[in-house]
């Protein structure tokens, strides 16, 4: 249901605080750890081994190629890369993860403490800092129409299962969706510069999620956090924001 109109008092009376987390398909020639063709648009599951399906005994190897492209990135966004770097196990269910889990890094990502520059509306300029790189794999994908008996069953493509990815997590230091849409193209401008991705959103090179709160001017202390999930449209991604702003002032009230 739409939300309702309010006051405008309510409006000056909160303040959101917004954290984006925009995952980036590396436009590499192979996946991140075994030798099938990152390629978009072949055949359903016909880009799959068994590193990538998850198969026993089956030993992933590194990417050189995704790492050399996510250092770059890394260094267009202002970080800190670290010498040393770990990979871990991000332990969840879903039917598109054949193997239960996603490789991915967790407390030693690849890069930290950077920043991208953003015009703001009264014409000036505002850091928004990047609290972190990590590189990880991606999962595959449901379909959920466009074959047979769609209507009632999904299907799942396992050809993106462990497409190379960088995940880019800003700080919670975007004020509006209008910062956060100037945030978004900016960071796509610097990707699409780099030649480390085609940021082929209809493709889903790059999608987005964004974390956003709103708290009483003046307090320091953030508010009860709602994500939103795989945005693949920056306006969507505004749109969406500022209906959430506005749920959760009316929550508040």
């Amino acid at each position: 249901m739409p939300a309702t109109a309010v006051s405008s008092e309510i409006l000056t009376k909160y303040e959101p605080v917004i954290g984006l987390e925009v995952h980036v398909q590396l436009l590499t020639a192979t996946k991140a750890f075994c030798s099938c063709a990152n390629h978009f648009g072949s055949d359903p599951n016909t880009n799959v081994c068994p590193v990538c399906l998850g198969l026993p005994g089956a030993l992933p190897v590194l990417n050189t190629k995704a790492v050399e492209f996510a250092t770059l990135a890394s260094l267009a966004l202002n970080c800190q890369v670290r010498e040393r770097s770990i990979f871990a196990r991000k332990n969840y269910f879903y039917p598109d993860l054949p193997k239960g889990y996603q490789i991915s890094q967790y407390d030693k990502p690849l890069a930290e403490h950077g920043w991208i520059e953003v015009p703001t509306a009264n014409g000036e300029k505002k850091k928004i800092g990047i609290t972190r790189l990590h590189m990880e794999e991606d999962a595959g994908k449901s379909l959920h129409e466009g074959f047979p008996d769609s209507d009632e069953k999904t299907a799942i493509d396992l050809n993106r299962t462990g497409v190379p990815l960088i995940e880019i997590v800003s700080e919670p230091d975007i004020a509006s969706p209008d910062e956060a849409y100037e945030y978004l193209t900016r960071l796509k401008e610097i990707i699409l510069y780099t030649g480390v991705s085609d940021c082929n959103m209809e493709e889903g090179s790059l999608r987005c999620d964004a974390n956003v709160s709103v708290r009483p001017r003046g307090q320091k202390e953030f508010g009860t956090k709602a994500e939103i999930k795989n945005v693949n449209s920056f306006r969507f991604i505004r749109h969406a924001l500022e209906y959430e702003i506005e749920r959760h002032e009316q929550v508040l009230e």
